[in-house]
């Protein structure tokens, strides 16, 4: 890896946008941004169609405003390191610039990185920008992450915040002789073969994926942005809209989040006084990055042990993952899930409540399920909030159940969720 330029390189992995990135803003305007489709992530086999097609769709509008600044977004596909050493060569570039995550597979990414980086004489540099308090940077006196939302909600109201950074207005053309590279579509990268690899240099194997969602949510920073305004615009009713499972009064930016098409800091600057208790939610995205920081492996062991007897009955999983379970609600939010690549927050804890406390699944069958057909599929939120309905999460009360019957009463209470989405109609 040459580095005589002073050329940077910017890889993206989930801050896909280009207003308020802090390391796009350190590369300047010269950097050559680039996206590498990680044959690690793709062969996971917890990556679905939605996160898939909604991630593509972002590429091709991140290169959209890219060439509209003057520059582009290069893309490649195979081992990352492979990939990120070749493109740092052929541009000449003496510092990797990404965006520090906190996953157990983020970790490994970063560290593979790093020491690619140093043995290759170039400086890899990362940057916060996935939350809006650094993760890790908040620990209690004697700890080293806090193990309970309140207490950490009450610091991190207190952090100051880094100013909010605007979006570059040019960027420089790519050297000479650097190909920016094919997006696939998600039907290629599902057939497989050279259409699949963005510089057709190789047949690759086809995915195997299910179809997306007919009803899912599309991607890009743009798409984001608009959301973000429309929400905005109500975002004072959220704290009485956000459990009705008859209205739309939940943010729907979930997605948008997860892949950084939106910045974090820049949704709390922009809702700080129009909705608290929207930035009370996220400041719970925060504490679960938090968590899984300090445990990258959240999504894989129990947080805590409490000694949980699991069951299996293959029939009984099928059931519920299909919305045949005969329970309205828990049906309900297992067709949204299948039609949109969403559920409704509070429906998702009944979900989660009815497989993990009241057949006692285990708790990675449902996160597992969730991570493939979501759109926001967040390894942080997903496992923290299914370890939190299982009893082995941050939970104070393990044990509570959310009766399914008495939720539907209380949040769906014209049946008109459950009659939406085939859970059964009427009111109770």
């Amino acid at each position: 890896m040459p580095g005589g330029t002073g050329r940077r390189l910017v890889l993206l992995n989930r801050d896909l946008r280009l207003h308020d990135h802090p390391a796009l803003r350190a590369a300047g305007a010269g950097g050559v941004v680039a996206f590498v489709l990680d044959e690690e992530l793709l062969a996971l086999p917890t990556l679905g169609a939605n996160r898939l097609a909604y991630l593509l769709e972002a590429l091709e509008a991140l290169r959209r405003a890219c060439r509209g600044l003057g520059g582009d977004l290069v893309v490649r596909r195979g081992r990352l390191g492979e990939e990120v050493l070749a493109l740092a060569g052929a541009a000449g570039a003496s510092e990797l610039h990404a965006t520090r995550d906190v996953s157990a597979f983020a970790r490994r990414r970063q560290q593979v990185l790093g020491e690619l980086c140093s043995r290759a004489g170039c400086t890899l540099v990362l940057h916060d920008g996935v939350g809006i308090v650094p993760p890790g940077s908040l620990a209690p006196a004697g700890g080293d992450h806090y193990k309970v939302f309140t207490p950490y909600w009450r610091a991190w109201q207190e952090v100051p915040r880094r100013p909010l950074l605007r979006a570059p207005r040019s960027l420089a053309p790519l050297p000479d002789g650097l190909e920016p590279g094919r997006i696939p579509s998600l039907a290629e990268l599902a057939g497989g073969g050279r259409q699949a690899d963005p510089l057709g240099r190789r047949n690759v194997p086809p995915l195997v994926l299910e179809g997306p969602s007919p009803l899912r949510q599309p991607g890009g920073e743009r798409a984001a942005r608009r959301r973000l305004a429309a929400f905005a615009e109500g975002s004072a009713a959220y704290e009485a809209d956000k459990d009705d499972l008859s209205r739309e009064g939940t943010s729907r930016l979930s997605a948008d989040l997860h892949f950084g098409c939106l910045s974090a800091l820049e949704v709390e600057a922009r809702l700080a006084e129009r909705s608290p208790e929207y930035i009370r939610q996220l400041c719970w995205r925060d504490f679960f990055l938090s968590v899984t920081h300090a445990v990258p492996d959240v999504a894989r062991r129990d947080y805590r042990e409490r000694a949980r007897h699991w069951r299996r009955d293959d029939a009984e999983l099928e059931a519920w993952r299909g919305g045949e379970t005969g329970v309205p609600l828990v049906d309900a939010a297992m067709h949204q899930l299948e039609a949109e690549g969403y559920v409704h927050g509070r429906a998702r804890l009944v979900a989660a409540s009815y497989l993990t406390k009241t057949l006692r699944h285990h708790w990675r069958e449902g996160a597992d399920h969730f991570l493939r057909a979501l759109t926001d599929g967040d390894v942080a939120s997903n496992s923290c909030n299914w370890q939190w309905m299982a009893g082995t999460g941050n939970d104070t009360r393990p044990n509570r159940v959310l009766n399914p019957e008495r939720q539907a009463r209380r949040f769906d209470p014209s049946g008109r969720y459950r009659a939406r989405y085939g859970g059964g109609a009427g009111a109770p």
